[in-house]
């Protein structure tokens, strides 16, 4: 997307990354219309409140009108049961790329996961292409946002960049995330370069930062002019130690606990 920065609809915005952004995009020049059902106020600079239910489609389209872009990052962040799964993260995301088509928005940033190819044994490294292999339902609701953005892409002609954000937090604490951790400042990067990068079609990209561990492909986020800055490395002394299920992209996503 080139030109000014206009406004974002951010979606999820109550949640961690959702709050990031809300600083580190305004910083940036974009504004803000943020939306969630929990409580948002006060509002930032740059920023108005907009709240909606991703469930209901015609709240979704009223947010969406008269925005640039949209960053997807509403919905649950972790395993429950299939029916709210489904109604929160798949649903949810058909309405905010139904919402986009309708109001001739052009780009949607959608938050993917690592979890949508969790049962991936590690590689060096394991490239963007591989084939889903999701380790619980929520992984599920990952791919199917991926595909989601891709019929949206190839049918409508949006521009859909998805996220496959890896373990977001202010710093490392376990040894699986020396090659997962996302920094606070590299998801805001992370995010910038999607919403800025042209024409990008649709991208599927690793959210992580420049790990001297990682051991998932870069390549295709540098590409849209990712540029991480932090490294795990620097608390590798801290963490705790490894796990069975490090050797796994999903961690202890697959592992026993998650069974029906």
């Amino acid at each position: 997307m080139t030109g000014s920065p206009g406004t974002v609809l951010l979606t999820g915005a109550a949640g961690r990354i959702g709050r990031l952004l809300r600083t580190g995009l305004p910083a940036a020049g974009w504004s803000l219309r943020s939306t969630d059902i929990a409580d948002l106020t006060p509002a930032g600079p740059q920023e108005e409140i907009a709240y909606a239910d991703l469930a209901d489609l015609d709240a979704v389209v009223d947010a969406t009108r008269g925005v640039a872009a949209v960053v997807h990052l509403g919905g649950l962040s972790g395993e429950a049961a299939y029916e709210d799964i489904r109604r929160a993260n798949i649903d949810g995301t058909y309405h905010v790329l139904e919402a986009a088509r309708r109001c001739g928005v052009r780009r949607v940033v959608i938050a993917s996961s690592n979890h949508a190819v969790g049962f991936t044994p590690r590689a060096d490294p394991v490239p963007v292409d591989t084939r889903p292999r999701p380790d619980t339902f929520y992984g599920v609701s990952k791919v199917a946002k991926e595909a989601l953005g891709s019929l949206y892409v190839d049918r409508y002609g949006l521009d859909v960049v998805c996220l496959r954000i890896g373990t977001q937090a202010p710093r490392p604490t376990r040894h699986r995330h020396l090659a997962s951790w996302l920094s606070d400042g590299d998801a805001i990067r992370l995010v910038l370069a999607a919403l800025d990068a042209p024409a990008p079609g649709f991208a599927v990209v690793y959210g992580i930062s420049a790990n001297s561990r990682a051991w998932w492909d870069l390549g295709p986020g540098r590409a849209l002019g990712y540029h991480p800055q932090d490294d795990a490395e620097a608390y590798a002394d801290a963490v705790d130690p490894p796990e069975p299920t490090d050797d796994l992209v999903g961690g202890d996503f697959t592992g026993p606990e998650h069974d029906l």
